[in-house]
């Protein structure tokens, strides 16, 4: 079965995104050696990347070639949309499409967000790994790593890392105690 995993960043109150989407407040903090906090290995290791539409549309704002272009891509929205290059949308409840395609073959999948799709497939029980990097700033407001209808699930310490930066990556996995599908 391939494993999903939620690499995402947060501010230190667990904000993934200002209300409005948007994410300057990432390249605002001082990266002065360039690290990349792990995120060119664990590319690498996905094929798949699943988003919510908000996500995708911050995504095409930030200009440019569509960063993903060598994976496939899926957008979940509430309405049928056509595809897009390197895009397929998908309007069916995303814990049923996720079901299926964690049978398919390939490797690992990148649960990029936002907020409402994490906190969907948290609660069916279909993310293997969180990778969370904590940034040196509190937001205040915004969009939530995970919404008001998150269930209760335990998770276990994996690894952590610091860095010079003031981020702290912590990875955790569902204790086996959380109910899985």
């Amino acid at each position: 079965m391939r494993p999903i995993s939620l690499y995402i960043a947060t501010s230190l109150d667990g904000f993934i995104a200002r209300s409005d989407g948007r994410v300057e407040w990432l390249d605002a903090i001082p990266n002065p050696n360039q690290l990349d906090y792990g995120y060119s290995t664990f590319l690498a290791s996905v094929d798949t990347t699943l988003m919510g539409h908000a996500t995708y549309q911050t995504i095409l704002g930030f200009g440019g070639d569509f960063p993903y272009q060598d994976k496939t891509n899926y957008v979940f929205s509430r309405s049928k949309r056509p595809n897009a290059p390197f895009v397929h949308h998908v309007a069916e409840a995303p814990d049923e499409f996720v079901k299926r395609l964690k049978q398919t073959d390939g490797s690992g999948i990148w649960l990029i967000g936002g907020g409402q799709l994490n906190t969907v497939l948290l609660n069916a029980g279909l993310i293997d790994e969180l990778i969370i990097s904590i940034a040196p700033i509190v937001l205040g407001t915004g969009i939530p790593l995970f919404g008001p209808t998150a269930m209760e699930t335990s998770w276990t310490l994996a690894k952590t890392e610091s860095f010079d930066t003031g981020f702290i990556q912590s990875t955790y996995k569902p204790t086996s105690s959380s109910a899985r599908p």
